[in-house]
């Protein structure tokens, strides 16, 4: 009897824990993931292959929606393209969240959202092809004008948005606050912050590209988080115009000062990485290669001064060279791009200030008698080896001399000056008291 019914208690116990386990695996199933990416700063590739990357993930593990908290001035059209055929294709509803601006570039990626909403403070706009540095040839600007409203419009079309007030942020620049966005149908919705926007979220409907309907559940959610790796950062953060200028200024310099001084090695090393890094970064942004060449000319006329007597002339059309390929040189990217004018103008001053000390300093070498050689010896103070009467031997910088007294006698250990050189001879004078 003991044995049977322990046999029942073992059953019992062990049909309790099944389903308390299966009860388990139930709730984890059923807690909603929402899967968070985080955009901050120039939409470049990087970031496009951080978004593909997210989104791959969040698909991947069945999240019940991914949000794309975006703060961008604009950035690539490229990029931007790759980022918005990716959220119009998504598996999962896509929500982008514009916590601070979505201008230019950002403006398309938050409209191709099947959610998109905006903090209090926010704007998004100001999608109009601008051009910097050099003016755009209106037959091109046009056609640039034309591409983007068509692009634009068509991502508004898909998500049910109004296609007129879209494409005003393309043909007039125009810019909303959250107010203005949602009451022309530019977003969905206006939320304080993430914990907001995900309690809105809560039951909302989306069609996927496939036609599919889905419900967002966001009810004891869990969230997931994909960072930025520390590379696509750092490559993010040297993939701007000002960045990639002060590289391949600090490249220059380095490749310049290992010419000028042979052995140094850290110059070059730290040149040679600063190079390659600005060229990732100038192929990035879609350099003009008319201005890379004007400002490798620069720093060749630099060079050249430190080797050739110009008098600043080469110098001169180093520093002209580098401010009017500084200017052009983003003026043929997509989107045209510009230096900070400041940064052009204090590399100019400082180069410049750099030369007039190099040029002054050879200019006052060449003016100051010798100071090597047998010119070199006059006035130095020579030991006398042996008793000058009035000739003898003296000790000039560890060399014997010959030398000659101008008056008196000398004994040896006494001091003299250098006051001629004849031949192989030093005319000597007793050292003034």
């Amino acid at each position: 009897m003991f044995v049977r019914l322990l046999k029942v208690f073992r059953f019992l116990l062990f049909f309790g824990l099944l389903i308390l386990a299966l009860l388990s695996v139930n709730a984890t199933a059923t807690t909603p993931t929402i899967e968070i990416l985080r955009v901050e700063g120039t939409i470049v590739p990087v970031v496009a292959d951080y978004i593909q990357r997210g989104l791959d993930r969040a698909e991947s593990q069945g999240a019940s929606a991914c949000i794309i908290e975006l703060s961008t001035p604009g950035g690539l059209y490229d990029s931007t393209d790759k980022i918005v055929r990716r959220i119009l294709q998504a598996k999962i509803p896509v929500v982008v969240y514009v916590s601070g601006w979505a201008g230019s570039a950002g403006t398309f990626i938050t409209l191709s959202a099947h959610i998109a909403a905006m903090a209090l403070g926010s704007r998004i706009g100001a999608a109009t092809p601008v051009t910097m540095g050099e003016e755009m040839p209106e037959e091109m600007k046009q056609k640039v004008t034309e591409d983007a409203a068509a692009f634009i419009r068509s991502i508004a079309e898909a998500r049910g948005r109004d296609p007129h007030q879209a494409e005003l942020a393309v043909r007039e620049g125009k810019s909303y606050t959250v107010s203005e966005a949602l009451e022309n149908n530019l977003i969905d919705l206006q939320a304080v912050d993430l914990k907001d926007l995900i309690s809105q979220l809560e039951g909302k409907k989306v069609t996927l590209d496939t036609g599919q309907e889905v419900v967002i559940t966001t009810k004891e959610y869990q969230l997931k988080s994909t960072e930025m790796g520390t590379i696509e950062r750092f490559l993010q953060t040297i993939s701007d115009p000002n960045i990639a200028y002060i590289l391949l200024s600090l490249a220059t310099v380095g490749i310049m000062a290992e010419l000028y001084n042979p052995g140094l090695i850290f110059p070059g090393v730290f040149g040679g990485i600063s190079l390659l890094l600005a060229f990732y970064s100038l192929g990035v942004l879609n350099a003009y290669w008319g201005g890379i060449l004007l400002i490798l000319l620069a720093y060749i006329f630099f060079i050249a001064e430190l080797f050739v007597t110009s008098h600043g002339m080469l110098a001169a059309g180093g520093i002209t060279s580098l401010i009017i390929g500084s200017l052009i040189l983003f003026s043929r990217s997509s989107p045209p791009m510009e230096i900070n004018r400041g940064l052009i103008a204090g590399t100019a001053v400082l180069i410049a200030a750099f030369f007039a000390f190099l040029i002054s300093a050879v200019i006052r070498a060449q003016r100051r008698r010798a100071t090597t050689g047998a010119e070199g010896l006059i006035g130095q103070i020579a030991t006398a080896k042996t008793t000058l009467d009035p000739k003898g031997t003296v000790l000039v910088e560890g060399e014997r001399w010959t030398a000659i007294v101008d008056a008196g006698k000398v004994k040896p250990g006494e001091e003299v000056l250098i006051t001629k050189v004849e031949g192989l001879t030093l005319r000597v004078t007793r050292k003034p008291k």
